[in-house]
């Protein structure tokens, strides 16, 4: 896969993590351009871009937004954060893909995007299963009527991250939990099936510093329809999701939010279609194109993950937040 758009593009990473690999090397593959990266310790800044041959690296995000150089900004921080340094680099002129969950909440979204169209620069949710393979070819094949009406989805996106390994999951001032970092996926999936729901009911299990161990929920919409949904950092699930229609079902294997297989059946278990398919990398790289794409376009929103659909999808949490208990420390203040 490569990148051929007319204009290269200069990409910067805020926030030097795990997540930040996976998405360096993927957008690497696709042929993007890697010109900084940034961290609250230069030291940290220095080693990420000596062992990955990033020509320039900052010990500050201020110093990173303020590199003439860079064009878009990938931020990889952690969830607390998110909201801070996105408008840093919105205020900078920079376009901005903001790792998932968006923000702490849906008021911190709305600014976020208020920001990014008065500027008149690029932002997006980095959902990147959106722009996965499959997961084009599913709703293709969904548009196309292949189980006639979608009627139900059932995700599951359960994994066991104990706080050992994972200690920002089991950390309230670092926006933690089982919701924004894996229910976000079934719901994001959900809201592109349906739209928004009508009704939601939602229980959890809250772990230290009202955090959310796991999360079940049920939203309901127009015609009976229905999504259900579970989430949890305790235990490991088989990370599957069913969609059931007025004809036939879809079975998404392992993981459904990532690039996998789904076979379609008509009612009597026939199998009337199968996706495989093959990618290099994780995948991530499909997210930056479209970057690339909309900003070649002329445009400051995704149509497949637009900043309103993103706001509405954090409406949804803030409601599951609401229902449950669920409370985080640390957010940002939505204005100064």
């Amino acid at each position: 896969m490569e990148n051929k758009l007319s204009k290269r593009l200069n990409w910067a990473i805020m926030g030097p993590g795990s997540i930040s690999v996976a998405f360096l090397k993927d957008i690497r593959i696709a042929g993007l351009e890697v010109a900084a990266v940034g961290s609250r310790s230069v030291e940290r800044a220095n080693a990420f871009a000596a062992e990955h041959s990033i020509p320039r690296a900052y010990g500050s995000y201020e110093e990173l937004v303020g590199d003439e150089e860079v064009d878009i900004v990938y931020i990889a921080t952690t969830n607390n954060a998110h909201f801070g340094n996105a408008k840093l680099a919105l205020d900078a002129g920079k376009h901005v893909l903001l790792e998932k969950p968006f923000t702490l909440d849906a008021a911190q979204a709305t600014e976020l995007a208020r920001i990014a169209r008065s500027k008149n620069v690029f932002l997006m949710e980095a959902m990147w299963t959106r722009f996965l393979p499959n997961h084009t070819e599913l709703f293709k094949k969904l548009a196309e009527g292949i189980i006639g009406e979608p009627l139900y989805l059932m995700a599951d996106h359960n994994q066991n991250l104990p706080k050992q390994s994972f200690p920002r999951l089991h950390e309230p001032a670092l926006g933690g939990g089982s919701l924004l970092d894996l229910g976000v996926y079934p719901i994001s999936l959900a809201h592109r099936l349906f739209g928004n729901p009508l009704r939601i009911q939602a229980s959890a299990s809250l772990m230290a510093g009202n955090l959310d161990e796991s999360i079940a929920a049920i939203f309901d919409y127009s015609g009976g329809r229905q999504a259900i949904m579970h989430s949890s950092v305790r235990s490991s699930g088989p990370v599957k999701a069913f969609i059931l229609g007025t004809s036939g079902r879809i079975e998404m294997d392992k993981s459904f939010y990532g690039f996998s297989s789904f076979t379609v059946f008509d009612f009597d278990d026939n199998v009337i279609f199968q996706y495989e398919g093959n990618i290099e990398g994780r995948g991530m790289q499909y997210q930056a194109l479209e970057v690339e794409r909309c900003i070649a376009s002329g445009l400051i929103e995704s149509p497949i993950m637009s900043l309103d659909e993103t706001i509405q999808i954090m409406e949804v949490m803030d409601q599951i937040r609401s229902l449950t208990g669920i409370e985080y420390q640390g957010a940002y203040p939505v204005a100064e």
